[in-house]
């Protein structure tokens, strides 16, 4: 059999697999590091292994033992974004089934992609600093030497010393505290995790944190200063997992807490469990944005407790989670709800495909990674794409209770492994095996067998056709039809027509306007006139909205558009927003000084992309 392999993992996972990690972290915040020591409880998968693997990037490495041994190891040639190769040659040789303990003392380096270093001014109390980690897909490497890939999934624990006056919380069961025995300033946090998971998962917070209860299970925290505004905004979390549980098996992670992180975030947020991450743009005061915690909370079953096996099978993690959220959502709501929700989606798609490019292989559903930057593929292609096959099977074999039962089969049947689009391909093949020949035609069978993707969907969206009758979304097309009337018109409309519909109706309304060309800049104007977008904080509504202003060259919205790009991080946001920007000729300079002068104060990886967006040499202070 051939050995497994994950184009974007260096580590020797087909030799022997990583069942628990022991971790003991220093988190330093005046050199920017964690001196860390990693005991890896590793296991045998073959006779007479006498050396093994682990990915590591920019890591200094200071010791390795083998059961208390003192071990040789060597760092390989660095890769560019893979990393360097930390080849261990064990002292002994272990038989198939053997465990060893691979013991690693080490440091970070301050460029560490994993984790960002918060200033006291970047936080909301300007007084302590701050540190997060986001560790996937492939950055976790460059916090701790582990085989990093979704492939390997392990148990851990954790002890973390921090300043006393700092709080430090996990991805993990919180598991007490106590001073640290060799520094009285210094306050040491531990933490358990008891459910095998893949190294991406691992995480870290330390702040200024406090929390508060909003469930029986579940806490939320942040920094005072936004604390009961998340309370708020989050109340509903113990009925999304209610509904989760119901739809998709009990939750076995124990606790569900969800983290409001500082604004350079880069994401909507990060399922690491027991500890969802979320951006704090969510916190629009309406409630507006809970789908973002519907799909964190989704991903307690898929992606976490099912996992894809290589990063080429993202979709698998993605797709299923965009499905279950929607199902939540359409429990909690209507299914009218969870269509409309899924159009917005599938806009979404429509510009990864634009920005990408139609023909690129990124647009596949299933990617060659072989020589891609993970972070480079990340788009709403395996979100988007993947429901909408995900919706498409559910149309042909027997519609959403039919289809949802699938789901949960196929998350029981693969829970705690890591899958392929073929396992996953295979057992929905005999899971349907009295439906194939009657509700998939070879042509059909043929578009699912070849993933990679040749899904027949119709770009009328006539699959989606209830969309339209429902007045949610009908509402709206009739708004954005009437933008396009001629300027005697725009005398016609008043403030109470956006009044008239909800804050998705709104989002769904400015997403439509994009998908034309640019109105005219009139109608612009007229639109601030009457509807004072400027003002809205929903920041879903403000980022569509200033994109339509761009669009359109209005010069008065481009100071609004550059402050967005910047005073958050979110790269749903600040990505396209920069890229609006820098089609604007007039701005384009300025849309690059911006940039290279709040780059060090961005998330690594946001400021990496958004260097490329603006054709910035990462490494340099000017354009191309």
């Amino acid at each position: 059999m051939a050995a497994e392999t994950d184009p974007s993992s260096l580590a020797s996972f087909s030799k022997c697999i990583t069942k628990h990690l022991n971790l003991r972290f220093h988190v330093d915040f005046d050199s920017h590091a964690i001196k860390g020591n990693v005991a890896l409880t590793i296991e045998a998968l073959e006779d007479k292994l006498s050396s093994l693997i682990l990915d590591t990037k920019d890591l200094k490495i200071n010791k390795v033992t083998a059961n208390g041994q003192d071990a040789k190891f060597t760092l390989g040639t660095a890769h560019s974004f893979r990393g360097s190769p930390l080849e261990i040659t064990l002292p002994f040789e272990l038989s198939r089934g053997q465990h060893v303990i691979i013991e690693v003392s080490y440091e970070t380096s301050p460029q560490a992609s994993a984790l960002q270093w918060l200033t006291p001014e970047q936080t909301a109390g300007k007084k302590h600093p701050y540190l997060f980690s986001q560790c996937q897909a492939t950055h976790c490497r460059t916090m701790v030497p582990c085989q990093d890939t979704p492939s390997v999934k392990h148990t851990y624990y954790a002890q973390v010393s921090v300043p006393k006056e700092l709080v430090a919380v996990m991805s993990a069961v919180r598991d007490g505290q106590e001073a640290d025995p060799k520094d009285s300033s210094r306050t040491i946090y531990r933490f358990r995790q008891a459910v095998a998971m893949p190294s991406y998962l691992i995480a870290i917070v330390v702040g200024a944190l406090e929390s508060r209860e909003i469930g029986p299970r579940t806490r939320v925290w942040s920094e005072k200063e936004l604390v009961d505004l998340a309370a708020y905004e989050f109340a509903e979390t113990e009925t999304m997992l209610k509904t989760a549980e119901q739809l998709a098996g009990p939750y076995v992670w124990g606790q569900y807490d969800l983290l409001v992180l500082p604004p350079s975030f880069p994401f909507g947020g990060m399922e690491n469990p027991c500890l969802s991450f979320v951006t704090p743009t969510l916190l629009a005061g309406d409630r507006s944005l809970s789908n973002v915690i519907a799909h964190e909370i989704s991903h307690s079953w898929t992606g976490n407790l099912v996992t894809n096996k290589t990063w080429e099978h993202f979709w698998l993690n993605e797709g299923h989670t965009v499905y279950l959220e929607r199902m939540i959502v359409g429990r909690m709501f209507n299914e009218q709800f969870r269509q409309f929700k899924a159009m917005g989606g599938w806009k979404e798609l429509q510009d990864s495909i634009n920005t990408f490019g139609a023909k690129s292989p990124l647009t596949n559903l299933v990617p060659d990674l072989s020589e891609v930057n993970t972070d480079e593929a990340f788009s709403s292609v395996p979100y988007e794409k993947g429901f909408a096959l995900l919706y498409h099977l559910e149309e042909l074999l027997g519609g959403p209770e039919v289809f949802m039962g699938f789901v949960k089969s196929y998350i029981q049947m693969f829970a705690y492994s890591s899958v392929t689009t073929d396992d996953w391909k295979n057992y929905l093949y005999t899971y349907f095996k009295d439906k194939i020949n009657t509700s998939l035609n070879s042509e059909q069978v043929h578009s699912i067998s070849c993933i990679v993707i040749r899904v027949v969907l119709c770009s009328d969206f006539s699959w989606f056709t209830s969309v339209f009758v429902c007045k949610l979304n009908a509402d709206s097309l009739v708004y954005s039809m009437n933008f396009l009337a001629s300027e005697a018109d725009l005398s016609s409309f008043s403030a109470a027509d956006l009044q008239k519909l909800s804050s998705h109706q709104v989002i769904e309304f400015l997403a439509l306007l994009l998908h034309e060309d640019p109105i005219p800049l009139s109608h612009v104007k007229r639109m601030q006139e009457v509807y004072n977008l400027n003002a809205v904080k929903n920041s879903e509504i403000r980022f569509r909205w200033l994109r339509v202003c761009v669009l359109a060259k209005w010069e008065e919205a481009v100071p609004l558009a550059m402050q967005m790009a910047t005073e958050q991080g979110r790269m749903k946001f600040t990505r396209p927003l920069f890229r609006e920007l820098y089609k604007f000729d007039k701005y384009r300079e300025q849309a690059v000084s911006t940039f290279l002068k709040c780059r060090s104060s961005m998330h690594p990886v946001t400021a990496m992309l958004v260097a490329k967006d603006l054709k910035i040499d990462h490494g340099k202070t000017t354009a191309f």
